[in-house]
């Protein structure tokens, strides 16, 4: 068991307890909520829940079990594809039911696992259990993920990631029909105020856009293809339900079960489809585009045939 006393800086007067934990020892929002909701945090002589308030000045006793780091684990993905491979960078068609990379709390396969598997070298930048990835992709969306090889390659493909220099065309089916049905979606995205895995709309979130556009619409559903202009946790998925379409198959999100299972999907219909960018070696625009999965597939043939 660890354990830390300090006083609360008055910069963090109000903020959430899990949001000061990460903020102050440097833990993800997830550890630090599970901290408090193991009743770790302590602020002058009370116990505090998640999502209560720090008060600057206060005194605060924090104690939690320390957890083994993640690390990758080699581990072959046979459905992993290799899209592009050369002394920068590698692109991943990336299967659902495969991280990008290990984390606290996910033990299945991963995208650093598998290259290593498979004899990839990548770069060294960044934490020691995400070196090389400059983007992520949820474990239930399936499609396309650069990972830089090259320590130039990290550089440039963070900054341009950062400043909005990569095009990500993804493509969705939501519930029901989106008005109008092209469009823009712009509400800052945070962590949801009472569930520690999801994210949603709040008003202190950052800032979010996205793009829409109907490609296909059936009688309860509709193909999109989304471009994201920011890149936020669950961006696509915590938008498209906002606007009252969630994803199907995505009922952390208010999907409706019958409509996948009906469908036979076990994760939401969302594909990162298209992904372009200037070469970190070269900066020549480079364009790279993925065919829908199978079980993705096969849901539009139902949803054509209904």
């Amino acid at each position: 068991m660890e354990s830390r006393a300090i006083p609360v800086p008055d910069g963090l007067d109000g903020v959430r307890v899990d949001a000061g934990l990460a903020k102050l020892f440097g833990f993800s929002r997830t550890f630090a909520a599970e901290i408090a909701e193991a009743g770790g945090a302590v602020q002058d002589g009370r116990t505090l829940g998640k999502s209560d308030k720090l008060v600057g000045g206060a005194w605060l006793h924090v104690s939690w079990q320390a957890k083994r780091e993640p690390e990758i684990v080699p581990l072959a993905v046979p459905d992993l594809g290799i899209v592009y491979d050369d002394d920068d960078i590698v692109v991943v068609d990336k299967p659902a039911g495969v991280a990008a990379h290990p984390s606290l709390g996910w033990e299945g396969p991963t995208v650093l696992g598998a290259l290593a598997a498979g004899g990839v070298n990548i770069a060294t930048t960044g934490a020691a259990e995400r070196q090389g990835v400059v983007h992520r992709l949820d474990v239930g969306t399936s499609g396309l993920m650069v990972v830089a090889k090259s320590e130039r390659a990290y550089t440039a493909l963070k900054r341009a990631f950062k400043e909005r220099e990569v095009e990500k065309i993804y493509h969705a089916v939501v519930h029901g029909h989106p008005d109008p049905l092209v469009g823009t979606i712009e509400a800052p995205i945070g962590r949801h105020p009472s569930h520690s895995w999801k994210f949603a709309v709040v008003p202190d979130g950052k800032e979010s856009t996205t793009h829409y556009e109907t490609i296909e619409a059936f009688p309860r559903a509709a193909l999109l293809e989304i471009h994201l202009e920011t890149g936020r946790t669950h961006q696509i998925r915590v938008h498209m339900a906002a606007h009252r379409h969630p994803c199907i198959g995505d009922p952390l999100y208010g999907g409706d079960p019958t409509v996948a299972a009906h469908l036979g999907l076990t994760r939401q219909w969302l594909h990162a489809h298209r992904l372009a960018f200037a070469h970190p070696g070269t900066s020549d625009w480079v364009e790279f585009t993925s065919d829908y999965p199978a079980d993705l597939a096969h849901a539009l043939e139902v949803l054509r045939g209904d």
